[in-house]
């Protein structure tokens, strides 16, 4: 009888290898399916315009031209367009987070009137398309005067990230235990003292997941900044890459280049902030 459980349970785990081997497998595949658009972009921005029309979308460069980067730096201003879009970008995520931190703790922690229908207004922001504000937006920031100036991104970029991002921080604060904030409320600290000592560092995790969220966003976004820039001082990455398509030539090795500067940053802030965004994740899909 020993013998034949014996027999059973060694089956039983090759079937298990050979289950994880071709969970492997596949997973590879995925990964190989993932990376392989960041490898042929990189081939593509080493390109000539000969090459790109006259050879195969999957050949190898024959001459790489990292002259294209060096051009697309010095002579097609795309050092000015990533500086704006870094610091656009940084001054919008902090911002937005933030708020939505603020509005979080005030709804999850304070006990006021308005409580359900503030944060309903911040959830029906979920469902207003971009384009359908577009208008309006434009008028609004019209009459304040900051069109074609960065606060006018800005604002926008922080608006439209705040539904999300709060509703991304709900499911995190309920998981928080009060008892902690009581305690300090007991020994006198302020709501000011509590929110920014005690409660904003124990949401470091999920922060850390909207922040990649909403640096994704605003710095991948092109229909604001197509709509309220037109100087060359504020553009950002998304549009500058319109400089390098003419009416009659479009420089496509200069493309692949300026989109390979736009990648590298995100990828950089993926890597650097992953096991942070996996540990949000989990968190807050936790309760208790």
């Amino acid at each position: 009888m020993a013998q034949i459980q014996n027999e059973a349970a060694n089956e039983k785990s090759v079937w298990i290898r050979i289950g994880m081997v071709f969970l492997y497998i596949c997973l590879i595949i995925v990964a190989l399916f993932q990376i392989y658009p960041l490898v042929w972009l990189a081939m593509f921005s080493l390109k000539t315009n000969t090459e790109v029309f006259g050879l195969s979308p999957f050949s190898l460069p024959q001459d790489p031209q990292w002259v294209n980067y060096l051009n697309v730096w010095e002579n097609g201003n795309i050092n000015i367009y990533f500086l704006n879009s870094v610091w656009i970008t940084i001054i919008s995520v902090a911002l937005t987070l933030l708020f939505a931190s603020f509005v979080t703790f005030a709804i999850t922690r304070m006990n006021w009137k308005l409580n359900k229908l503030t944060l309903g207004l911040f959830m029906v922001g979920l469902m207003v398309p971009i384009h359908s504000a577009l208008i309006p937006l434009f008028a609004f920031f019209l009459e304040l005067n900051i069109i074609n100036h960065p606060l006018s991104l800005i604002l926008a970029y922080t608006a439209f990230n705040l539904p999300l991002t709060i509703m991304i921080l709900l499911g995190f604060y309920y998981t928080l235990p009060k008892e902690v904030e009581e305690a300090a409320v007991v020994d006198g600290c302020s709501v000011h003292r509590i929110f920014f000592q005690i409660t904003l560092p124990m949401t470091t995790p999920v922060i850390a997941t909207t922040a990649i969220i909403n640096m994704i966003y605003n710095w991948n976004e092109f229909v604001f900044v197509n709509t309220f820039i037109s100087s060359d001082k504020w553009k950002t990455l998304t549009v500058g890459i319109q400089n390098f398509i003419g009416q009659y030539s479009t420089d496509w090795g200069a493309i692949g280049a300026t989109l390979m500067i736009s990648i590298i940053p995100v990828l950089i802030a993926f890597l650097v902030l992953s096991d942070r965004i996996v540990e949000g994740i989990a968190a807050g899909s936790v309760k208790g």
